[in-house]
């Protein structure tokens, strides 16, 4: 096996900024297993027969978590596949920035926008056990993830899902608004894996792709409990543009970086 993951490492590379970590994933999806376990255990082992196949949907672009059906996110794993945007790290930035704003106390009611399967909205609730939570969508497809996706993990109880246009006919107040609009502006060029495999309507918001934080933010300030925070991710060169937004709309914004260090999240207070 060792020489079959440096095989699929070589051929991934010119696809991928993670060949070896693909290639591995890959590997304990066709062996049933997890990476660790892999990492750990089967190393030895024979190549299974399904790894080839795995290996040529990857070299035909598929996002990894499609062809394994899974992806981890903060401290929750969740299922994905088409139809459903692909959870990513950067988005995990939003997550820290709330466990910051909410130091000394748990936020009780919560709220994400365009929820795809479940992620921040599941992350946030995984977090702090005395929460609940709405989570709301467009796609029944991407709410149909969600939905497994809280039963699986025991959240369910503290999780609804609805179909919607972002805050629109929303009533109540919410300690903690999530949100990871599409922000991708339509003539921006995108990796075949995203452009090909992807849902459009989670990537892309107008030209500039501020369309969808044009909808959200004038909706804030009535859907915001007294001490509570709305935590938006952003395209890195974004901020300057939601921070002003924010600030139109009477809002208080600061701007999170992720581990990169680039601007990944505005919280408007």
């Amino acid at each position: 096996m060792h020489a079959t993951l440096a095989a699929a490492t070589s051929q991934l590379a010119p696809i991928t900024d993670t060949p070896r970590l693909d290639a591995e994933l890959l590997m304990a999806h066709a062996l049933g297993t997890t990476r660790n376990d892999l990492l750990l255990r089967h190393l030895d082992a024979a190549t299974p027969h399904g790894f080839a196949a795995l290996l040529n949907r990857r070299l035909n672009h598929e996002p990894v978590a499609y062809i394994t059906g899974t992806r981890a996110f903060w401290t929750i794993d969740l299922e994905v596949g088409p139809g459903a945007l692909v959870p990513r790290p950067d988005s995990e930035t939003l997550i820290e920035a709330a466990i910051e704003h909410f130091a000394r106390r748990t936020p009780r009611t919560i709220l994400d926008l365009g929820t795809g399967p479940g992620t921040l909205l599941l992350a946030a609730l995984d977090q702090w056990p005395e929460a609940e939570g709405l989570g709301i969508d467009a796609s029944d497809s991407a709410l149909a993830y969600a939905r497994r996706n809280a039963d699986r993990l025991g959240l369910a109880p503290r999780a609804s899902f609805r179909l919607g246009n972002w805050a629109e006919d929303l009533t109540g107040q919410f300690d903690l608004i999530l949100a990871n609009p599409p922000y991708i502006g339509t003539g921006e060029a995108l990796p075949p894996e995203v452009r090909d495999h992807e849902p459009a309507s989670a990537l892309f918001a107008g030209a500039d792709g501020l369309d969808d934080y044009r909808r959200i933010v004038p909706q804030l300030p009535r859907l915001l409990a007294p001490g509570g925070a709305a935590l938006l991710e952003i395209g890195w060169t974004q901020a300057d543009a939601v921070c002003a937004l924010g600030a139109e709309h009477g809002l208080e914004p600061r701007v999170y970086k992720d581990l990169g260090d680039r601007p990944r999240a505005v919280r408007l207070t």
